[in-house]
């Protein structure tokens, strides 16, 4: 276990490590400027002691060395505040480019995963991965690199200055030291743990606020709000636990290290005071303590910086650790190396196919369809029967176990997945719009439409009058969930979409079903026109709108069990006929 930790750390730390490189010379050169910075930082102390030493004794103040000495440190502040702020830029600015580049990758993936991922996950939680994580990862590596590169340049620099002026008291300071860097260690090792739950508790919150906050008007009309904000303060009361465990622990590096430096400030300070008493000739001055008490405060004070954000170090690396299972998720097999379909007559064949959601719960079993170009297929059956499934397969949302799914005689495992998405229309149950106008709505499938091409299809999908009555048309702005529009109104605008793309094939997933019966039965006419010598797929609950269909597949448990026209199936008096009946008793 403890190995399997380990490994996961060193991989979270490759992670960044890799997204970092194309700006390795960003680092190098806040690396220098951060050398520059800290060298004049410490050749400060040396021109401090010598002035105190032009100053000590009766009669022995020289106020034109003092002077002089006075012009050089003001000159060694201005290279130090100057050379801090640049090292300071490009340290921020590799951080946040990585951070883009990691975001930008984490977004990406999120478009190549197998579609059973996106489903099996809590959305709250990807978009925590993605946004938050991604975030805390920054914040860890501004803080993290800059204490880096500061601390270890300012430890060596130190020691090198400690060691030029007197090899003693140097060990004296050296040989305490490392029990500061335990004291952290130790401490940081038993907080990693919990900066790792914290953020998987992070993540569950997110995804039950996500999940509440989209069902909200169901919470409302089930009273369940009480019960709601009952899960949400269980799993908040666990985020503050794990959360104030880890930040005490992670607080007590800070405190713990300052009073081991402290002893090495006074184990110099009383060392180098007798060592003034006892010398001869000036061989070790006032002026050299003086150094040497501030090259003390300097040399620990680095392990007090880098020890007083190990909470964001320990919060980084458990984000980047999430991440990273994020972009170790299987993508889709490649296809680019495959062709794309270049002919399409419709014709769809599916032979001896199996799928399964769960292995251990089969679905589909042994479906063996086949449909002719031009023909309205109608799909019907009780939830659950695998209606949508097929749909699913046909889009290769998901990919069958076994079997193979042809269209116009070609596999479509043997094709661009883009080009096979690209040859369907697609009108869900659930209409979804994003941020943006009317128009750039319409044509979400086609960007290069024109003004006419859009408004042409608006009408044809009867929504045309309604834009006109917004405010600014087809220039209003509107989203997935603002109130501006209804249900309805959303599911004209994913109608229209297709009506402007023309594809040769149509899948509609109970596509008015939001929407009043009298704007229905223009819908399906515009639909009907629209069909006319293309393949179509039509999923439908109310069975009176598909009676007119070419063939009408009933389906149960996964298997299509009956199949015919609407009269050739209420003929059979089979299953078909007992919905059909059903919703007319």
């Amino acid at each position: 276990m403890k190995k399997q930790k380990n490994a996961n750390s060193k991989g979270s730390i490759k992670l960044v490590l890799k997204f970092m490189r194309p700006y390795y010379p960003l680092i190098a050169l806040a690396l220098l400027f951060s050398v520059i910075q800290i060298a004049a930082t410490l050749y400060a102390p040396v021109v401090i002691g010598d002035a105190v030493d032009y100053i000590i004794g009766a009669g022995n103040v020289n106020l034109e060395q003092v002077m002089r000495r006075a012009y050089v440190l003001m000159g060694l502040i201005a290279v130090v505040m100057v050379f801090q702020w640049l090292a300071s830029l490009c340290t921020n600015k590799a951080a946040m480019n990585t951070v883009r580049d990691l975001r930008c990758a984490a977004f990406n993936k999120l478009n190549r995963v197998p579609l059973s991922v996106i489903d099996t996950r809590a959305h709250g939680d990807l978009l925590s991965r993605v946004v938050n994580d991604t975030d805390l990862i920054s914040d860890g590596l501004i803080q993290g690199f800059t204490q880096l590169f500061s601390g270890v340049v300012t430890v060596a620099g130190t020691i090198v200055f400690m060691v030029s002026l007197n090899v003693s008291v140097t060990l004296v300071v050296v040989l305490i030291t490392p029990v500061s860097i335990c004291v952290a260690y130790l401490i940081a090792r038993a907080t990693h743990n919990m900066f790792k739950t914290q953020q998987s508790k992070r993540g569950e919150l997110s995804g039950l606020t996500e999940e509440v906050l989209s069902g909200i008007k169901v919470v409302k009309a089930f009273n369940r709000e009480e019960i709601a904000q009952k899960v949400f303060d269980e799993v908040d009361e666990e985020l503050r636990k794990v959360g104030t465990k880890a930040m005490f622990y992670s607080a007590l590096t800070n405190p713990g290290t300052r009073f081991v430096n402290a002893i090495v400030y006074a184990a110099v300070a009383v060392v180098g005071a007798l060592m003034v008493i006892r010398s001869t000739g000036g061989a070790f001055t006032v002026g050299m303590l003086s150094c040497f008490l501030s090259y003390a405060h300097q040399y620990t004070k680095p392990f007090n910086e880098i020890t007083g954000v190990v909470t964001e170090l320990q919060t980084a690396s458990a984000a980047a650790g999430r991440v990273k299972e994020l972009l170790e998720e299987k993508e889709e097999p490649d296809d680019d190396g495959l062709p794309t379909l270049e002919y399409c007559d419709g014709q769809i064949d599916i032979e001896h196919a199996d799928f399964a959601y769960v292995p251990s719960r089969p679905l589909i079993q042994d479906l063996n369809l086949s449909v002719l170009p031009g023909k309205r297929v109608a799909i019907v059956g009780p939830t659950g029967c695998g209606k949508t499934t097929l749909i699913n397969l046909l889009m290769r949302f998901y990919d069958v176990q076994s079997g193979r799914i042809l269209i116009s005689n070609t596999p479509v495992t043997d094709i661009k997945r883009s080009s096979l998405r690209g040859a369907y229309g697609m009108v869900l149950q659930d209409s979804w719009i994003f941020r943006g106008t009317v128009a750039e709505n319409i044509a979400y499938g086609k960007p290069d439409a024109t003004r006419e091409e859009i408004e042409d299809a608006a009408k044809r999908a009867h929504i045309h009058s309604f834009i006109e009555k917004l405010e600014n048309g087809y220039d209003t702005i509107i989203d997935d969930e603002g109130s501006s529009i209804s249900q309805g109104e959303k599911q004209l605008l994913c109608i229209a979409r297709i009506m402007l793309t023309q594809p040769p094939m149509l899948i509609l997933d109970e596509a008015t079903s939001n929407i009043d019966t009298r704007t229905e039965q223009k819908i399906q006419s515009a639909f009907a026109a629209m069909m006319k010598g293309r393949t179509s797929f039509v999923i439908a609950h109310r069975l009176s709108t598909i009676a007119d269909a070419d063939l009408i597949l009933v389906m149960r448990d996964g298997n299509v069990i009956e199949q015919g026209t609407h009269t050739e199936l209420l003929g059979k008096g089979g299953f078909y006929a007992e919905l059909y009946n059903s919703q007319f008793v």
